[in-house]
């Protein structure tokens, strides 16, 4: 008799065991390792480019700025929002993010997070760029006195003085 019940129980013990290690190695198996839990971070997008230029909408014009503290001038807010929210490092002067070799975008193939540049007022030479968010408008810091807003390109200065856009992203 004990022999039966000691191999019921065995029997029991074994059936049992191919179960358990199953609903363990499921358990620990299904964790995922650090490279899933890496890759589930939020990856900076050029969106969350355009989205802090929203928040940044009434900060003050500074010339040579680029930082919240001091205010923005209107190349140093492009650097600022691709050095923060997109971990881009792009040229600081609005004629060196020109002349870069960053992709030449016709003005119908604009998407949000592109540069847009305008000739300085009444001059041949490149002076202000902006940020385009979509739907004809850019955001920028236009000058001393002003702050950071947003206009159409579609308003009489800005397309008399638009000259060309840069993508300084790839596009997803």
């Amino acid at each position: 008799m004990f022999k039966s019940f000691l191999c019921v129980v065995m029997a029991g013990f074994f059936g049992m065991a191919p179960s358990a290690s199953a609903s363990f190695s499921q358990r620990y198996v299904s964790q995922a390792p650090f490279s899933s839990a890496l890759q589930a971070l939020p990856q900076p997008t050029i969106a969350n480019v355009v989205d802090r230029a929203h928040e940044l909408l009434g900060k003050p014009y500074k010339s040579g700025g680029t930082s919240l503290e001091q205010g923005f001038d209107c190349s140093g807010l492009l650097v600022y929002l691709f050095k923060t929210e997109a971990n881009i490092v792009i040229p600081r002067t609005t004629a060196a993010m020109h002349r870069s070799t960053a992709a030449t975008i016709k003005a119908d193939a604009l998407q949000p997070g592109d540069a847009v540049f305008f000739k300085a007022n009444g001059s041949s030479q490149i002076g202000h760029v902006g940020l385009y968010v979509g739907e004809g408008k850019f955001i920028h810091s236009p000058r001393q006195g002003k702050n950071i807003r947003i206009d159409s390109l579609a308003n009489t200065y800005w397309k008399k003085n638009y000259t060309t856009a840069k993508r300084f992203h790839a596009v997803r």
